[in-house]
């Protein structure tokens, strides 16, 4: 079980911890930027003024970056991607994190629905996903690439810095297991910043913290991720 990312300090900290932070600061400054890049609409001449197609993939380049600390601090301090995280998926990865990615779907449309019968579907904003075919340029290359992104890099990197490096780092400081999988379910709903999404988020971050908790890898809360992520990829297929 991978459990223990090494003790080696950086700046006085966890080095787990530092790769996390630098996961995160470098996603709100990429998303900052590529936020202007694909709402700016000054002319024709403009730079910045990208077609749809590669704007649709450009919204995606935040969370390539939040992969980037995780793996350059492994690389650097720790004891490299396999000893620290388990990435290297075996047949128990791949079942757990299957029962755990259905389970996470199930949760998020109650949690959603239960939002839903409260607040009123008037008050709930829509996943970004929502409006990613309105803007692939009318090809299914893009939305095709899109939907890749978002079942094999967007969990790769989510979890690399979630339920990877932090999830690492409060283990080695013995922080409670309980409490670790609350913290880190805590912080991958406040990463993708939809206030009125923010309780089923955190209770499908529950589920993908529990096949990290049930395995002990992070192959397996990828798999979860990626078996959560399969359906709203295919209906970006439904309303192109």
């Amino acid at each position: 079980m991978v459990e223990n990312s090494g003790g080696r300090r950086v700046f006085g900290a966890h080095w787990a911890f530092v790769a996390f932070f630098a996961g995160v600061v470098g996603y709100h400054l990429v998303t900052l930027v590529t936020t202007a890049a694909v709402n700016h609409q000054t002319g024709d001449d403009d730079p910045l003024d990208l077609p749809a197609g590669p704007a649709l993939l450009l919204a995606f380049l935040p969370n390539l970056v939040l992969g980037l600390g995780p793996v350059a601090g492994s690389l650097r301090f720790g004891a490299g991607l396999e000893r620290d995280f388990g990435l290297r998926a075996t047949w128990r990865d791949i079942r757990i994190g299957l029962a755990c990615g259905a389970l996470a779907l199930v949760v998020g449309y109650l949690l959603n629905l239960g939002v839903l019968a409260v607040y009123g579907g008037d008050d709930v904003s829509d996943s970004p996903l929502t409006d990613l075919p309105d803007v692939s340029d009318g090809s299914y290359a893009w939305v095709a690439a899109a939907a890749a992104i978002l079942i094999v890099v967007v969990p790769l990197t989510e979890e690399l810095l979630v339920r990877g490096t932090l999830w690492n780092a409060l283990v080695h400081h013995r922080v409670p297991s309980w409490v670790v999988l609350v913290l880190t379910a805590l912080v991958f709903a406040q990463l993708h910043g939809e206030s009125t999404r923010m309780i089923a988020l955190f209770g499908q971050g529950l589920v993908l913290g529990l096949a990290r908790y049930r395995s002990g890898r992070t192959a397996a809360s990828m798999v979860a991720h990626a078996a959560n992520n399969l359906p709203p990829a295919v209906l970006l297929f439904t309303g192109h």
